[in-house]
């Protein structure tokens, strides 16, 4: 009601529809979405978006137990995981708006960008998946200063050898950063 954007934390589909009935903005993770989860998305008229982290999972398995993660931590992981990913196919195959997500707190910073070849993975075209994580993401946050290269935009981007369009993978090794206008060493 104060035209603020608000997320949720959801991974049920009870907390995702309740949610979205709510007028949340982004719905983090919604792991375990359901049919009435994408037909409440798609008919909202203010658009929701969903941020489906669907990498972590690798890293969570491989080295939550060295991480000092919990057994049932593990588990529950291991047992959401394909569900979260089946369900991200399912919602953008529905045309659910979605955005890039990491929880990027799960795992290390550097392995953020391997999300990109895991939604192209499951059923984003390398574009859409790099327009999630731009356009798409200036759109669930309201911002029309960031998320496309214009004049008068932030000069934030990052410069590849190769097209990402062709191996999104080539994302994951960038030859520069531009922050602001600024070369990031």
């Amino acid at each position: 009601m104060q035209g603020l954007r608000v997320a949720a934390h959801a991974h049920g589909a009870s907390g995702i529809n309740a949610a979205i009935r709510a007028g949340i903005d982004t719905i983090e993770h919604a792991s375990l979405l359901d049919d009435e989860s994408i037909r409440l998305a798609k008919a909202r008229q203010r658009p929701v978006w969903f941020s489906m982290d669907i990498k972590n999972t690798d890293y969570t398995q491989a080295e939550g137990r060295k991480n000092g993660e919990l057994e049932d931590n593990i588990r529950k992981d291991r047992e959401i995981g394909q569900v979260q990913r089946d369900n991200f196919r399912k919602a953008h195959l529905a045309g659910v708006r979605m955005v890039f997500g990491s929880d990027a707190g799960v795992m290390p910073h550097s392995m953020v960008p391997q999300q990109f070849a895991v939604m192209v993975q499951y059923g984003m075209t390398p574009l859409e998946a790099i327009q999630a994580a731009t356009r798409n993401a200036s759109q669930a946050l309201g911002r029309n200063d960031v998320g496309v290269i214009e004049v008068g935009r932030y000069g934030d981007l990052v410069a590849v050898t190769g097209d990402p369009t062709g191996d999104v993978r080539i994302l994951e090794r960038p030859d520069a950063v531009v922050k602001g206008g600024q070369l990031i060493r």
